[in-house]
C-alpha cells in the first residue's frame, strides 16, 4: 500500500521515473504503441518540477541539427495537440526573435538559419527595422541584425502535461504521482525492480526522465548522468496598458527575454553568477543585471511593476546538450534528461525517441551523439542557441 491508499502495481514492463513533460510524453508514446503495464512515478505532483516553472517557449531555432529536428517534430505536435489530446494548451505562434549585437553572433546565426532552412524551418535573418516592428517595446541601439522564425511561440506547460497524462492513462499506463523512487535493484547487471516509498515494483526496464534530479538515479545503476541543477528565475509584470502584439524576444548578448503573458509580460534572464544547487527560492541578486539589460533593450518596461515571479531549475550538462540513450553496463536503463532548458519544448519528439529505444526501433532522428558517455570520451557537441 501507498500512503494515499493506492495499491502499487507489483510488476511493470517499464518504470518511468519523472512525471514532467518528458516522462508523461514517454508514457503516452509507449502505451500508445501497445506496451502493456507502463508505470510512471514521480516524487511530487505531475509536472511539478522544472516543467511547471518553464517559460513555455517552443521554438526550432537551434544550432545543432538533431535539436532542430527534435524541435520541428515537437512543434508539429503542439500545433495539433488540442485536437489529438482534447487539451487546450494556449499555443501562441508569435515567433521567436533573437536580437544580435555582435558581428560574431550575426555570423553564427546566419549559419544556423541556413541549417534550419535546410530542415524546413522558416527562420530568416531580418533587419533591425523589421525587428522593431515585430517587438515594438525594444530600443534598437547597438543592434546589428536579428533572426526570426514565425512558427515559434509559447504555450502552457502544465496543460501539455495534463494532455499527455490523460492520454497515457486512457491507453492503460499507470501514473503514480507523490510516489518517490528510492532505489533500483539489479541482479547480475540486469534491472530487477524499482524501489519506491510505496513499495517495490518488479521491472526489467527503467526510463530516467527526472530532469535536474537525474544524476543520483543514474548512480543507482552505476551510470554517470552529468546533470547539474541550476536555478533560473522568471518574473511576470503587472498588466501593461495598450500592450502591442510582440514576438517572443531574446536579447542574445545578455539573454534577457520577454513574451506576452495575459495582460502583462513574462520576462527572465540567465544569471552568470548563479551557482549549482537545488535552489527554488527567489533571490534578488540577479535583479540589478536584469534591470541594466532592460534599461538598455526595453526601457519602456522599467516603469512596469512586477506582479509575481518564481524560480525553477535548468538541468544543465557540460555542453548544454541533452543526454538520450541506453546505458551500457546495465541491462535496460534508458535516459532522456539534461536538456539544459529546452526539455519542455522537445518533449513530444523525445517521447517518440524513448519509445523507439525501448522497442529496439530506429528513431526518426539519430540521437547517438547524445549518449551520456560522450564526456568520458571527451567529445562534446555544444548547442549554441541557449538562453
Amino acid at each position: 500500500m501507498h500512503e494515499t491508499g493506492r495499491v502499487l502495481p507489483s510488476r511493470a514492463s517499464v518504470v518511468i521515473i519523472g512525471g514532467g513533460a518528458m516522462g508523461v510524453s514517454s508514457a503516452y508514446a509507449l502505451a500508445a504503441a501497445g506496451v502493456p503495464d507502463v508505470v510512471l512515478i514521480d516524487k511530487g505532483p505531475l509536472g511539478s518540477g522544472s516543467t511547471s516553472k518553464a517559460a513555455g517557449g517552443v521554438r526550432a531555432q537551434f544550432s545543432d541539427r538533431v535539436n532542430i529536428e527534435l524541435a520541428v517534430r515537437s512543434l508539429e505536435t503542439f500545433e495539433t495537440f488540442a485536437d489529438r489530446f482534447g487539451q487546450e494548451i494556449d499555443l501562441h505562434k508569435v515567433g521567436y526573435l533573437f536580437l544580435l549585437d555582435s558581428p560574431e553572433s550575426v555570423a553564427e546565426f546566419e549559419k544556423n538559419v541556413a541549417v534550419q532552412n535546410d530542415l524546413g524551418v522558416p527562420s530568416r535573418m531580418i533587419s533591425v527595422r523589421e525587428a522593431a516592428e515585430l517587438s515594438p517595446l525594444i530600443d534598437t541601439d547597438g543592434l546589428l541584425a536579428a533572426a526570426y522564425s514565425p512558427t515559434d511561440g509559447h504555450c502552457t506547460p502544465e496543460s501539455v502535461v495534463l494532455g499527455y497524462a490523460g492520454a497515457a492513462r486512457r491507453m492503460g499506463a499507470r501514473l503514480l504521482p507523490n510516489c518517490a523512487a528510492t532505489g533500483i535493484e539489479t541482479v547480475d547487471g540486469r534491472i530487477a525492480a524499482v524501489l519506491t516509498e510505496g513499495g517495490r515494483i518488479e521491472t526489467d526496464t527503467v526510463i530516467c526522465a527526472a530532469g535536474a534530479w537525474s544524476r543520483p538515479i543514474g548512480g543507482w545503476v552505476g551510470v554517470d548522468l552529468p546533470v547539474t541543477p541550476l536555478r533560473r528565475q522568471v518574473l511576470v509584470t503587472e498588466p501593461v496598458p495598450d500592450l502591442p502584439p510582440t514576438a517572443f524576444t531574446i536579447d542574445f548578448g545578455t539573454t534577457f527575454y520577454f513574451h506576452r503573458e495575459g495582460p502583462g509580460l513574462l520576462l527572465g534572464m540567465s544569471d552568470p553568477d548563479e551557482t549549482p544547487g537545488f535552489k527554488l527560492d527567489r533571490s534578488d541578486a540577479w535583479l540589478p543585471r536584469l534591470g541594466e539589460a532592460m534599461a538598455r533593450r526595453a526601457p519602456a518596461l522599467m516603469e512596469t511593476g512586477i506582479a509575481t515571479g518564481w524560480a525553477g531549475l535548468y538541468e544543465v550538462t557540460p555542453d548544454h546538450n541533452a543526454l538520450i540513450g541506453t546505458a551500457p553496463g546495465v541491462d535496460r536503463f534508458i535516459y532522456a534528461t539534461g536538456f539544459s532548458g529546452h526539455g519542455f519544448l522537445m518533449s513530444p519528439a523525445v517521447g517518440e525517441v524513448v519509445r523507439d529505444l525501448y522497442l529496439g526501433r530506429t528513431p526518426f532522428v539519430d540521437v547517438t551523439g547524445f549518449d551520456a558517455g560522450r564526456f568520458a570520451q571527451s567529445w562534446t557537441r555544444p548547442e549554441l542557441n541557449i538562453v
